[in-house]
This record gives structure tokens, sequence and C-alpha cells, in this order.
């Protein structure tokens, strides 16, 4: 199976338990919060839902062929499968819809989820696809 279901969407049901952990963390801290509060909320969020996560994963970048010393560091990568980046913005940006796609990029992951927890008044989940 490719993570796909009926309608083409990726991983249909891994970004519905995923949503649920977000939509819990916003419900219960609004939005107001730094980046890294979110992020320490959603791990415990992860964890009591049993949502398998890696926090702070470095992404290896190449040029050519060959690796190089910088890298990327994505916020959370769930499910060995799905990209999920942070941010805590009153309004998401393209240089935040870029970055969430050059994670991508770098990982070879197919599905990113863009998630701003400074909007309101809910929070604001935009996923990308390659």
């Amino acid at each position: 199976m490719d993570g796909s279901d009926r309608e083409g969407l990726l991983y249909p049901s891994e970004v519905f338990r995923i949503q649920g952990a977000v939509f819990e963390v916003y419900r219960n801290m609004g939005a107001g919060y730094l980046e890294a509060v979110y992020q320490e909320c959603l791990a415990m969020e992860f964890a009591a839902r049993e949502i398998p996560f890696r926090a702070q994963h470095p992404l290896a970048l190449e040029y050519k062929g060959v690796r190089l010393k910088q890298s990327y560091v994505a916020d959370f990568v769930c499910f060995d499968s799905i990209l999920i980046e942070l941010k805590a913005a009153s309004g998401l940006v393209g240089e935040h819809r870029a970055q969430t796609l050059h994670y991508l990029r770098a990982t070879g992951l197919r599905l990113g989820l863009l998630v701003n927890f400074g909007a309101m008044p809910k929070v604001k989940v935009e996923r990308f696809a390659l």
C-alpha cells in the first residue's frame, strides 16, 4: 500500500490522528505562546495518543551528490513518513511554505503538514504533497 486513500490523499488516517493532537494542543493552550512551547505540548500529546514521532529531526542536505555540513531540522517526523513543521506566527507566508517544501525534498518524504499555532481564531494546518 502506498499510503493513499481512494481520493488520492496521502496517509489520511495518520493525518487525522496528527490533526487531532494539534487541535487538542490548541484547545488547551490557545494562541500566543512561542513555537517551542507548542512543540513540547505536541510531543506530549503525540506520546499520549501513541503517535510515533521523532522531534527535532536533523535533515541531511546534498549538493551534486555531496553531503553538506549544513542541515535542516524538522520539528517532527511522524509515522516515519509525515513531516510536521510548526509555526507560531500571526499568519503563514511564502517563506514558511517554501521551508516546508524544502524539508520534504531534503528528506524524500511525500507529505508535510505546516501547522500554525499563532493563527486566530483557530489553528491552521496546511498540507503539502510531493
